[in-house]
């Protein structure tokens, strides 16, 4: 891509400051979108701002700095720049910068992580500048080579136009000239209403070379020269590497080196992975697995249960007098649920290719938080920012996993002791499934009070788990306390509460077992939901309400919650008779800016096996950039958020997580999928997620619809622990 000076930077400053804000580092940024002098990419061809490069054939190249690991990112940005940019979309292609180059011109790609469903609605205003900016300035320099005002000029599918004289010339004729002129100080930007490309269910950019076999993946990467890795990390977090008796696999084929990595781990080097793999697994290894190994999943769920009787709690929202309204309450419900640990599971395993020598470091690997991978490369390798670079490359899935960095380091790791020679390091299946970084294991107690009317007066909810940001993000939690860990149960913002209730109080006790939890697709709305939305139905069996009616008198004061829900309500028919034994459920939620709601259809044999027939969901993410990739991200949400209701679950024995690959952590299959029915209807005024949000409501809907077919309620998951599956 481009050539630049890199400016000298302390390493550990650049460490540090990218832990500091990686979370938010779009706000507040100072985005040039280009200058006096043109900057050329790799082809020669001029760059009219950090966005978007012209060639002379009139292909457009939009950068993309967010990942793009399935969920269409990559596509959406595109939309929006090329929107902006008034371009010919069918002349659009693709690119990502890297993270290096981002820190040399001082950031001027922003953030580059990819999570928390941000990847469009936290970027989407400067990128779409980025796009406007470059169309400003083309239409400029066609109306410099013209001397004509440009006010006389318009653009259109890569088209200028000079409306008085007729005349018209194309983008890839004035980019030259457009990438030396210096960018105006502010564009406006569209109405969406207006919106011709943004907006519209165009075909994804990646799926041609992804149906063909050309995508490359971090597990496809081949360099000259390149030896390939396997690891053994110690199976027990806090625990370490004993010991290794290398002289065992002297001589087997292909091996090159055994290399410790860290306190925690060994690997061996080889000219293939498999060779790799063998020798590693033919090699005796002992560990010191610590106190650790004592932990079982019965001790972690007794110590939580602890944590729902009392003692100190973080508060997330309240508001009234909860114990006085409880202790006056006429009626009372009360209820305890529990989710468990889950594992990503993403198809490709965590791999990287690292290349070191004394002078650069680089590495070749998917990741969701480009800078986070570059700011582990830089402390592993210990050079300097302008020494080091991560090529970034598609994600053979996420899920939040891979925005981590654990693999990465040990890449390089590996590389600085055999320097000059590539190294791909790939994690085995098993390796993946017993080093994840886990959806927290939780549990929850609910206890509702109702007046002599049968209204609700009070409710308070006590989590008891575990924090991520305690683990991952430290500097994320506020005076102790994880924000996310309140993610759709907040008082405001863009994960509040759906209800109103006079007495309210949520709290978090925290307690951090050694298992380390991460954020999973969802995160924390994912079992948020589920306690919620269940417990809601529990209370309206209580007041012999219709579960629908009883929502909607504590939704009123929430209408973009409530539409939600009503119209998922009214597609598939609910107050109408269902099908001969059908029997429905709801639930709805705020996450990640979003509103959600679903209905489910399911029917129940011999009260074990579910057939789930149907699921009507609906979305309001104040803007849908790309309404067919918004239908295709519910569904898909919903095969992971039922794999997780009818599959998932990790436990933990001997200190380890014991399922150690797809035998014992199943997935749903395809003719286990019901039909999902999107509704998508964009509100505007907000921008909110999709990848994430939708995948929280699928379980309790389901769930809801079970009690209704066999009067049992179900509240700890996953379902094959009671011996219950898919039909």
């Amino acid at each position: 891509m481009n050539k630049h000076v890199s400016p000298q930077m302390n390493r550990r400053a650049f460490v540090i400051g990218t832990a500091a804000v990686g979370a938010g580092l779009a706000l507040g940024l100072d985005i040039p979108f280009g200058g006096p002098t043109a900057v050329r990419a790799a082809d020669g061809s001029p760059e009219v701002n950090a966005w978007v490069v012209i060639r002379p054939d009139d292909t457009v190249v939009i950068r993309i700095a967010r990942s793009e690991m399935g969920q269409g990112t990559l596509t959406g940005l595109a939309q929006l720049v090329a929107e902006e940019l008034e371009c010919d979309w069918s002349k659009v292609t693709t690119e990502f910068p890297s993270p290096g180059q981002n820190v040399a011109r001082k950031r001027v790609w922003g953030d580059f992580s990819t999570g928390g469903s941000r990847g469009i609605r936290t970027s989407q205003d400067y990128v779409r500048k980025g796009g406007a900016t470059a169309r400003v300035m083309l239409i400029q320099a066609a109306a410099d080579e013209w001397k004509v005002p440009a006010s006389e000029c318009s653009a259109a599918n890569s088209v200028i136009t000079h409306t008085p004289s007729g005349k018209t010339t194309t983008y890839g004729k004035v980019a030259e000239a457009a990438a030396k002129l210096t960018p105006p100080a502010d564009v406006k930007l569209k109405d969406p209403k207006d919106w011709k490309i943004a907006g519209k269910g165009l075909k994804r950019l990646d799926t041609p070379d992804k149906v063909t076999g050309t995508t490359v993946y971090g597990i496809d990467v081949k360099l000259p020269g390149m030896l390939n890795a396997a690891i053994k990390d110690c199976p027990v977090t806090g625990g370490k590497l004993k010991s290794y008796d290398e002289t065992k696999i002297v001589g087997m084929k292909g091996v090159k080196k055994v290399v410790k990595v860290g306190d925690t781990a060994v690997a061996v080097v080889a000219d293939t992975f498999w060779h790799a793999k063998t020798a590693l697994d033919a090699m005796p290894i002992v560990w010191d697995e610590g106190p650790n190994a004592k932990v079982s999943s019965a001790s972690i769920a007794q110590w939580l249960s602890e944590g729902l009787e009392g003692g100190p709690a973080y508060v997330g929202n309240s508001n009234g007098d909860v114990t006085t309204a409880l202790a006056g309450a006429a009626k009372k419900v009360e209820a305890v649920y529990s989710y468990p640990y889950q594992n990503h599971a993403t198809l490709e395993p965590m791999n990287a290719t690292a290349l070191y020598t004394a002078d650069k470091c680089e590495v070749w690997c998917g990741t969701q938080n480009g800078e986070a991978a570059f700011a582990a490369t830089l402390e592993a390798s210990e050079l300097s920012a302008d020494k080091c670079d991560v090529h970034k490359l598609m994600l053979g899935g996420g899920f939040g996993r891979r925005g981590q960095t654990d693999y990465v380091r040990q890449a390089v790791l590996i590389a600085k002791q055999m320097p000059g020679t590539p190294i791909k390091l790939l994690w085995t299946r098993e390796e993946d499934m017993t080093h994840g970084r886990y959806h927290p294991v939780t549990q929850c107690k609910m206890t509702a009070g109702f007046d002599a009317d049968n209204n609700l007066i009070a409710w308070h909810m006590r989590i008891s788990g575990q924090s991520i940001q305690f683990t991952l993000r430290p500097e994320g939690l506020q005076n102790g306390m994880d924000p996310s860990t309140f993610q759709g149960l907040a008082p405001k913002g863009d994960a509040a509460f759906g209800y109103s209730v006079p007495n309210l109080m949520i709290d978090h006790s925290m307690r951090n077992p050694h298992i380390i939890p991460g954020f999973w697709r969802g995160v924390n709305v994912n079992h948020n939901a589920l306690y919620v939305e269940c417990f809601v139905d529990e209370m309206a069996l209580a007041v012999k309400q219709d579960p629908l009616e009883f929502r909607r008198k504590l939704m009123k004061d929430h209408p973009k919650n409530l539409a939600v829900l009503e119209a998922v309500a009214d597609k598939i028919g609910w107050g109408k008779p269902a099908p001969q034994g059908v029997y429905r459920g709801l639930a709805h939620y705020n996450g990640f800016g979003s509103y959600v709601a679903a209905a489910a259809e399911v029917s129940v044999t011999d009260g074990s096996r579910i057939k789930v027939h149907r699921i009507v969901a609906a979305t309001d993410p104040g803007y849908a950039v790309n309404p067919a990739q918004i239908e295709r991200q519910v569904s898909g949400s919903f095969v992971y958020g039922l794999t997780g209701l009818f599959y998932g679950g990790c436990t933990v024995k001997d200190g380890r997580i014991e399922q150690t690959n797809f035998d014992t952590y199943n997935s749903m299959r395809i003719n286990e999928m019901p039909k999902v029915e999107s509704i998508v209807m964009p509100s505007g005024g907000f921008w909110g997620g999709v990848g994430e949000p939708t995948i929280c409501v699928a379980g309790p809907a389901v769930l809801n619809a079970y009690f209704a077919a066999t009067g049992k309620r179900i509240r700890s998951v996953p379902l094959r622990d009671q011996n219950i599956t898919f039909a």
